[in-house]
């Protein structure tokens, strides 16, 4: 299997706003959200991406070009709507502060495994369908271009949020724990026995030591080092 970096959109015009933006088309990155989107394939231009996929939302298609800009030319964006944003049904387009005051508000909260939007899907719904994408995606990356493979899926804070929970082996009710900021980047390496989580919601810092070389691929490890390991060189 290979490793998966996991990209939120960058700040949008709804983030500002505080909507619910949803799956409403023409939500784009403000420019804040620009300069982040930025950032983060800056940070990303050292690692050779195998692929990078993107939700089919605008916020995100923008924040996935500027990270294949930033690659290697001939790298083409791919869409997946398994990645897509969850659909918040009836919830879609009001404003969080509004929200908040609704009863699902609480479970949402605390009990995110029984809740589900009216006329929008469940959030175990969410996870299922974004994590079954996240695998898929990683085999058929492994597939072509070797367990080495380091690709980027662009997405949405709770679909990445419910991605991390499942690599973690947390329970869905939990994965309110979890931060996912505005183009902020985290890090999960599949192997045969279990996801490792490399790195959550991070902002800044190098990322050239995800590239792989002969030496990493000959070392590569399907168990947790006792201890905790050497670390990346």
């Amino acid at each position: 299997m290979a490793t998966v970096i996991l990209v939120r959109h960058g700040r949008s015009s709804a983030n500002t706003s505080g909507v619910l933006a949803g799956r409403t088309g023409g939500v784009r990155l403000d420019e804040t959200g620009a300069e982040q989107a930025l950032r983060a394939a800056t940070r990303l231009a050292h690692v050779p991406l195998a692929a990078v996929v993107s939700s089919p939302l605008e916020r995100c298609r923008q924040t996935a070009r500027r990270i294949t800009d930033a690659q290697p030319s001939g790298l083409r964006l791919r869409t997946d709507r398994g990645i897509v944003e969850c659909d918040y049904g009836e919830w879609t387009g009001r404003p969080i502060k509004e929200l908040a005051k609704e009863k699902l508000w609480g479970a949402v909260q605390q009990q995110p495994s029984a809740a589900a939007f009216p006329g929008g899907e469940s959030l175990l719904a969410m996870q299922a369908r974004s994590v079954a994408a996240v695998r898929r995606l990683d085999a058929e990356v492994a597939s072509e271009h070797g367990d080495d493979a380091v690709w980027a899926a662009v997405s949405h804070g709770d679909i990445i949020k419910s991605v991390l929970a499942d690599a973690l082996g947390m329970h869905l009710d939990l994965f309110q724990r979890i931060h996912v900021d505005p183009a902020s980047i985290s890090i999960v390496r599949f192997t045969s026995t279990r996801p490792f989580v490399l790195g959550t919601n991070t902002h800044d810092g190098d990322l050239a030591w995800l590239a792989p070389t002969r030496k990493k691929r000959s070392r590569r490890r399907t168990d947790a080092v006792v201890g905790g390991g050497a670390g990346p060189e």
